[in-house]
């Protein structure tokens, strides 16, 4: 019925001479993904839209967590010891991901992945019980980093049989680069790529900027009006972490998904953590990893901030107060305009 309403109503509009973007939608990475076509023939615009969906349903099966995928299948060699042949796609994601959880202090760490488990997020259903206090200490101690892997011509092996690799945090800001690299190669000038909140932009809406918003992480899954909105320009992204899409609730405690590495915790005293990231090759990527230790770290967020180049933020804390670094704050519309916001350097 909301594809009939959608059709019915880009009909009238076309018909008022008003254009409209070929829009196509899909389930993905756990979360709804859009591909908005803007100023291209129909056919082109869903071709092009078709390729991209087909590529997040390959990296998605791929690199799939906890159903068999290449994933999976490195990760038991991990657990048992073995060496592991892995794909020239797979390793240049390890590679590329540990020099991001370097950087991140290790606050972004894709090598957590039985911390995540454990507490009961590889699956499509969470079931509100915490894991034995005992094997939380055990990994805890174990230090599982995806830095303890080596890559050599494609063959894995890691020093510590804890990790097990979980791209989560990771492969939305992949799956949004290589989107973009599609649309472009199918000569798609304007577009807005979204993946569960994590948006990339080419060109323009018409003769505007693409204007996206940013949710507010009590009021995101009921749909209600946004925290703020900003224009989106050619090659920009945005990306945000947020308490609100995977978690459950035990005794009146929130628990999410976001896993603070060092104490094998979910995170709190941060609601949502937002950043703008500047038009570039791999804009899509850092704008989905750097909301991630951003969020970890809580109230030194604004320092890590600088140190990964991550200027454009936003934070909404665990008790709903929003603070945003000047870059960004010339840059957003607030809902209520008048909401208090503390503006940081």
């Amino acid at each position: 019925m909301r594809r009939l309403i959608a059709f019915l109503l880009a009909l009238l509009l076309a018909a008022c001479g008003q254009p409209t973007p070929t829009a196509q939608e899909s389930y993905v990475f756990g979360t709804r993904v859009e591909v908005l076509v803007w100023g291209a023939r129909g056919v082109a615009a869903q071709t092009a839209g078709d390729e991209v969906l087909r590529e997040f349903d390959r990296l998605h099966r791929t690199y799939h967590a906890w159903q068999a995928s290449e994933l999976t299948a490195l990760n038991a060699a991990i657990a048992a010891g073995r060496p592991h042949e892995v794909s020239a796609e797979l390793a240049d994601l390890i590679v590329t991901a540990q020099a991001l959880t370097v950087q991140s202090e290790h606050l972004f760490d894709p090598g957590i992945g039985r911390l995540v488990a454990l507490w009961g997020f590889h699956s499509d259903e969470f079931k509100p019980a915490l894991p034995a206090a005992a094997a939380l200490a055990a990994l805890v101690a174990a230090k599982p980093s995806i830095t303890d892997l080596t890559v050599k011509d494609r063959i894995v092996t890691s020093k510590n049989p804890a990790v097990a690799l979980d791209f989560g945090g990771y492969l939305k800001g992949v799956a949004l680069d290589r989107a973009a690299a599609i649309l472009k190669t199918r000569g798609i000038q304007n577009a807005l790529v979204n993946i569960g909140g994590n948006v990339l932009a080419l060109g323009k809406k018409g003769d505007k900027p693409w204007r996206v918003g940013i949710q507010h992480p009590r009021t995101a899954q009921s749909g209600g009006t946004p925290l703020a909105t900003l224009e989106l320009h050619d090659g920009e992204a945005i990306g945000t972490s947020g308490d609100y899409q995977r978690y459950f609730e035990l005794d009146g405690r929130r628990y999410s998904h976001l896993i603070d590495p060092r104490t094998g915790m979910p995170v709190v005293g941060t609601q949502a953590l937002t950043v703008l990231i500047p038009a570039a090759k791999d804009a899509g990527l850092r704008s989905d990893v750097l909301s991630k230790p951003l969020f970890v770290a809580g109230a030194d967020w604004l320092a890590l901030a600088r140190k990964t180049g991550a200027g454009q933020a936003l934070r909404v804390d665990g008790e709903g107060r929003v603070a945003v670094t000047a870059a960004l704050r010339q840059r957003l519309t607030f809902e209520p305009a008048n909401l208090d916001v503390s503006v940081v350097p």
